[in-house]
């Protein structure tokens, strides 16, 4: 049995970005549709804690230096092109969001209330408590609902489909409760998948965050440009790699290592915690390899904030801690460590959203648009800011969710024919059917997980990169093989792993070859074997094209700069 279904715009996931792009798709007057694998609020959007970046006028702050410090903090390679529609188009956005209903923190004059984050010299970060995603997804759900948008979820996109002409026209998916595939048309399709977190062990990113939107466009013939670009958190759960917010930070707590010293003095002598996260990661990490960690970690340290502080304003991270580590924060230090965080790299989209140069200047898929973590317009470059990823969501979210309205209205519904299916569902078939002892996707992807750590994490060199590129191609010569015991149709969630894990190792293939190509140090990328930033050679972009069978096909692109020219990065 199979269906169809025909909208003029689909969009592929339903966290922030997805579901912010699908009511501006809906506003212009275009049929719209979400498609995701889990329900919309169990989004990873979810995760998201310590708050929202903007620069309000009238509290005396301006956009254009919370451009500058998104910039400096991207260490020179965000567009700042795009950089400066995100600081300038942020107020509105927060308002438009509290005037949909999310209750955000205010201060005891009654006005919205803010919070200092990582990189910037002001408090400029909104918030609710430490469960900001949380509050933002269920509001924005809310309003789906209301517009009374289609949600098709618990399904899964197993590939693109694209017409004679070569434009994006719909997706091929099946729905994870009965195993039925069906086609998608749909004259314009929005990725908003998430990150890929999964791709390392641990990560603090949710299981679900594997890399699908990536994987599919990259497939389709989209480039993922800055793949190398990994940002590890400072302040993640040993073991579990949970995260622990940097509004843990921003609200005055201290970072010490076994010695009892605030060892931040010596890395970020005027941001101390708050420099950037990947100027803390290293610190962190020099700290723990140089013997001044305890058990491979260092400790962040929220005593003196106290016990009523910390329920009100870190409600979560203080119930947190005592249950997954037993440890009171009113009473004695958290141990942490650095922790694979978020990706700042992904399809690579221009500041409406498109997947695709109207210049032609690179190759791409007319009709696809991208939006939030899977997407890279290259705001966060190099480094993100903590509380820019929420603002990445909502501004180009909406961006895109119009842009693709938009060009829906161009071009008549594509006609593709139901034996576009066929290639997918021989595909999942094969899996099913699969017999013998062969391995299962569940070891296969902890070694993924724990190559990538130990290889491509805060510190890097070739030698190891190359050992990493290694094991992963080895991995994607033994996916082919893996064999499910599920062979139903209903919730087989080992199918479901197996697809997952070969997106997966096409992300982390492009995580290293983009790594093992940028020579030099900038951002989370820092080499060993290349310890300075390099501008004369590497002010550019690694574009990666998937060639089947082959190692990614490598261009570049120049960082667009408008107003601030690279200098030194110090904190």
């Amino acid at each position: 049995m199979t269906s169809s279904f025909s909208y003029d715009v689909l969009v592929i996931g339903a966290g922030l970005a997805g579901m912010r792009a699908a009511i501006a798709a809906h506003n212009q007057g275009a049929s719209v549709a979400l498609l995701t694998k889990v329900h919309p609020v169990r989004s990873h959007s979810n995760a998201a804690q310590g708050g929202i970046n903007a620069a309000l006028t009238d509290r005396g702050d301006h956009w254009e230096d919370h451009a500058f410090e998104t910039v400096k903090g991207s260490d020179y390679l965000s567009d700042q092109d795009a950089v400066e529609v995100l600081a300038q188009e942020a107020g509105q956005d927060i308002i438009t969001l509290e005037h949909m209903g999310v209750i955000f923190n205010r201060n005891e004059e009654g006005h919205l209330g803010t919070r200092r984050f990582g990189g910037q010299k002001r408090a400029r970060t909104f918030f609710v408590s430490d469960f900001t995603g949380q509050a933002m997804l269920h509001v924005l759900y809310e309003q789906t609902m209301q517009a009374q948008i289609p949600v098709y979820e618990e399904w899964f996109v197993t590939s693109l489909v694209k017409d004679d002409q070569g434009r994006c026209a719909g997706v091929v998916a099946f729905e994870i409760r009965t195993g039925t595939f069906a086609l998608f048309r749909a004259k314009a399709v929005i990725m908003a998948t998430g990150g890929l977190g999964r791709v390392y062990e641990p990560s603090t990113n949710a299981l679900i965050c594997t890399g699908d939107g990536m994987a599919v466009a990259y497939r389709a013939g989209a480039p993922l440009m800055d793949m190398e670009m990994v940002q590890y958190h400072p302040t993640t759960l040993k073991g579990k790699g949970l995260l622990i917010t940097e509004a843990a930070r921003g609200e005055g707590a201290y970072l010490l290592n076994s010695k009892g010293e605030r060892f931040m003095e010596r890395y970020a002598p005027n941001m101390l915690e708050l420099a950037s996260r990947d100027v803390v990661s290293r610190a962190e990490q020099i700290e723990i390899n140089e013997g001044r960690g305890i058990k491979g970690c260092v400790l962040l340290d929220c005593r003196h904030l106290g016990r009523a502080f910390l329920q009100d304003r870190l409600g979560q991270i203080y119930a947190e801690a005592k249950t997954f580590a037993n440890i009171d924060l009113a009473e004695e230090p958290l141990p942490i460590r650095p922790g694979m965080h978020y990706q700042m790299g992904g399809i690579k989209t221009d500041t409406e959203g498109r997947c695709w140069d109207v210049q032609d200047q690179w190759a791409g898929v007319p009709g696809l648009f991208a939006a939030g973590e899977t997407a890279c317009v290259s705001l966060h470059g190099g480094n993100r800011l903590g509380a820019n990823s929420l603002l990445d969501t909502v501004v180009f979210g909406r961006r895109a969710g119009a842009c693709a309205a938009e060009y829906a209205n161009t071009i008549p519904p594509p006609t593709i024919p139901e034996s576009a299916m066929e290639a997918d569902k021989h595909l999942v078939a094969g899996i099913v059917s699969r017999k013998g002892p062969g391995e299962r996707a569940a070891a296969l992807r902890l070694e993924m997980g724990t190559t990538m750590n130990r290889y491509v994490s805060v510190f890097r060199e070739e030698e190891g990169m190359e050992t990493a590129l290694h094991h992963i191609t080895t991995l994607k010569r033994r996916w082919p093989d893996l064999t499910i015991q599920d062979k139903g149709q209903v919730f087989n969630t080992g199918l479901i792993a197996a697809l997952e894990l070969g997106f997966m190792l096409d992300c982390a293939e492009a995580i290293i070859v983009g790594a093992l190509t940028r020579q030099e140090s900038r951002g989370a990328h820092f080499r060993t074997d290349f310890l300075d930033r390099d501008d004369e050679h590497w002010l550019k972009h690694v574009l990666l094209y998937h060639r089947p069978d082959n190692p990614p096909q490598v261009e570049y692109l120049p960082v667009r700069i408008t107003q601030w020219q690279p200098q030194i990065r110090v904190y």
